[in-house]
């Protein structure tokens, strides 16, 4: 981070939101309120905002959200994402009180319709990078291609409170290649979760190895004659599957989106804050609001 600099926290809200479902349903802790509405989601979702706030100490935050099941990369591709399950009933209801909860803490929600929250993300994060340092908060590591001088991304890990940091310099100590080549590694691999299909028989050690020696998709197709047999008649075969495979993977960086950071400075301290919090009736938010006093205490001090 740079000293003086704004710091904004962007965060993945579906990430964050089906994070926190998942690990309480399980057991059935949905923690309905008194109008029977579940809020194990939305108060999860908080008590990992807040955490990371507490952790991270950004001067600026917002949150990205997918608006609906259907984006461009299902223009593209049919089965993109096809091979997952509708949310659960007890799901269904959190995601518009999860807006509603930022929004009482004066936290822009932003979403575009035929995009996801990783375009939004990646958007906003390339807008802002030479005016703040920014850091995504995500559990989702296909954002980690957006990583660049002034971004630098943390993810997730098992309970609250712990991540793991990726800045640039870091990602290519680790990786050996360029954030952006991401893309290509997952052309070539594919990807399970979002059903997409990349080149059959190629993993991802061998998908980074080809990265790291040809720099992209299309140098690999230009020197097809420089590898194995076997990798050359896998990629070959399935060419048309590599290229759409990358464009699926692409992150979006110019979604035409309205985001201001003056709109996003972190205020959460506003005296109609309880008033607004209690009207949105979320069970197990009086640990949440004593989480917040004592990140106000500290920011008083």
């Amino acid at each position: 981070m740079t000293a003086n600099q704004p710091k904004l926290l962007l965060v993945d809200g579906m990430a964050l939101l089906f994070r926190a479902f998942y690990a309480t349903s399980a057991t059935g802790q949905f923690m309905y309120n008194d109008q029977g509405i579940p809020t194990n989601a939305v108060n999860g979702f908080l008590k990992h905002m807040f955490t990371a706030v507490n952790h991270f100490r950004p001067t600026h935050l917002a949150v990205c959200w997918d608006m609906g099941s259907k984006t461009f990369r299902n223009e593209l591709y049919d089965d993109y994402k096809g091979n997952r399950t509708a949310a659960p009933d007890e799901m269904i209801p959190q995601f518009d009180l999860a807006k509603e909860a930022a929004a009482a803490f004066s936290i822009p929600n932003i979403g575009v319709v035929g995009f996801e929250a990783d375009d939004c993300l990646g958007t906003i994060a390339t807008k802002c990078k030479t005016e703040a340092d920014v850091l995504i908060l995500t559990g989702d590591q296909d954002i980690l291609q957006v990583i660049d001088d002034g971004i630098s991304v943390a993810l997730l890990k098992k309970g609250f409170g712990n991540y793991q940091v990726f800045s640039k310099a870091i990602f290519m100590e680790e990786k050996g290649y360029q954030p952006r080549q991401l893309i290509d590694v997952k052309g070539l691999t594919g990807d399970t979760s979002d059903h997409y299909p990349g080149v059959r028989g190629i993993g991802p050690k061998t998908a980074e190895k080809l990265i790291q020696q040809f720099g992209s998709v299309e140098n690999i197709l230009e020197s097809l004659h420089l590898l194995t047999p076997s990798q050359r008649k896998k990629i070959e075969e399935d060419r048309d599957s590599l290229i759409l495979s990358k464009t699926l993977a692409e992150i979006k960086l110019d979604v035409p989106l309205q985001f201001s950071l003056e709109h996003a400075k972190l205020n959460l301290f506003e005296n109609d804050r309880n008033e607004q919090l209690l009207k949105i009736n979320i069970k197990g938010m009086s640990r949440i609001l004593t989480m917040i006093e004592s990140l106000e205490e500290e920011h008083v001090g």
